[in-house]
């Protein structure tokens, strides 16, 4: 540590130069995150002191918790869901699975989940000593439902669905998983961090909410399609009272027992996320998700005339192609473990973006 301060103009010249060094959002085509909406960053500055992990000193800004998880929940056909901001898709699916262990309790639990998952179930198993036993995608990358059954055992505690995977953008069957947690009384949960706020603003949404009754739980990222500011997660459970199974005593808070997983909870981000959700309402959703829907289709377009075929054609705004060329200079793409070219159309990313990008990659294939 520096023994005397920085005086403020050189402190700020030095965080300016570390700022500058960073990419800029006009060449990334690889993040699940975006830009953050005007009205969130504005409401995220309101609300930069609230802690939500002593929620009686701050209870205006945990009634916005409370009014996020009900839009939520009303988003997802069921109003009356319990649930909690988090911190992104890594803790409610760590939350998730600790809730799914807590009903049912056995000696070897193990966890039925998609090839396609995130990476954060791998740290959820490696942290609660579940086992993973991965069902392989189809032709589609989609989970393979005629082999979830053959995984399923006695000591099995729940299955994972995807709806928006993020390498694909593809939307498991949620339908058919849930019919099968009923048949089997198995905890269902979906995770929805990128296709919750996506999927429901689709003209023709594939089912994959509350509205199936043998969902038990929701993750679902305002920080990502939400344009809500860093973090913002959310985990929402069919029944409130299932979130009690993660109490623990706190006694020297304003609350005796807490069941999230981190102590300190920004109210910032949730301020955030709820004042995008409000000030958009759901037609101002429809045209933002119609926007990257419709530059995500005219990507593909582009590409295909390159030489690029998709590997699949998405069910939410990510694309892969089938492509070992590297891209033009200064864009930033990622690939799938399968080695796809992978492009994510979130807000920041428009039209003309995608139109200068086809066109350097026109140059290049000329070149």
């Amino acid at each position: 540590m520096l023994c005397k301060g920085l005086a403020e103009e050189e402190l700020f010249s030095f965080l300016s130069k570390k700022r500058g060094e960073d990419l800029c959002h006009s060449h990334i085509l690889s993040s699940m995150c975006t830009v953050p909406h005007p009205v969130a960053v504005k409401a995220h500055l309101m609300f930069m002191e609230t802690n939500l992990g002593d929620p009686g000193l701050f209870p205006g800004t945990a009634s916005l918790e409370r009014l996020l998880i009900e839009r939520l929940g009303d988003l997802f056909h069921h109003q009356e869901a319990g649930g909690y901001a988090t911190s992104g898709g890594t803790e409610s699916n760590i939350q998730a699975l600790r809730i799914a262990k807590a009903q049912k309790k056995v000696d070897e639990p193990n966890v039925v989940i998609p090839e396609t998952s995130h990476f954060s179930f791998k740290k959820a198993c490696d942290m609660l000593g579940i086992r993973m036993k991965t069902v392989p995608a189809d032709r589609c990358m989609r989970t393979d439902i005629n082999q979830v059954g053959g995984a399923i055992d006695k000591n099995t505690i729940a299955l994972v669905g995807i709806a928006g995977s993020t390498e694909y953008g593809m939307v498991d069957d949620i339908g058919a998983l849930a019919a099968i947690a009923e048949e089997e009384n198995l905890f269902l949960h979906v995770d929805a961090a990128f296709g919750g706020l996506v999927i429901p603003f689709l003209p023709d949404p594939p089912p994959f909410d509350f509205a199936l009754p043998g969902v038990s739980s929701i993750a679902v990222d305002p920080h990502k399609m939400g344009m809500s500011t860093l973090p913002a997660g959310a985990l929402l459970v069919r029944e409130p009272e299932m979130l009690g199974l993660l109490n623990i005593d706190t006694p020297y808070l304003t609350v005796k027992q807490e069941y999230t997983l981190a102590g300190t909870r920004p109210g910032a981000s949730v301020a955030g996320a709820l004042a995008v959700l409000d000030y958009m309402g759901r037609d101002g959703m429809e045209a933002v998700v119609a926007g990257c829907m419709k530059n995500t289709h005219r990507l593909i377009r582009g590409m295909e005339t390159f030489g690029f075929p998709r590997a699949v054609t998405p069910d939410v705004n990510v694309a892969t192609f089938i492509a070992d060329r590297p891209v033009p200079k200064d864009w930033v793409v990622s690939r799938t473990r399968r080695g796809h070219m992978r492009i994510i159309c979130m807000p920041h990313v428009t039209a003309d973006m995608i139109e200068q990008f086809l066109m350097d990659i026109g140059e290049c294939e000329n070149a």
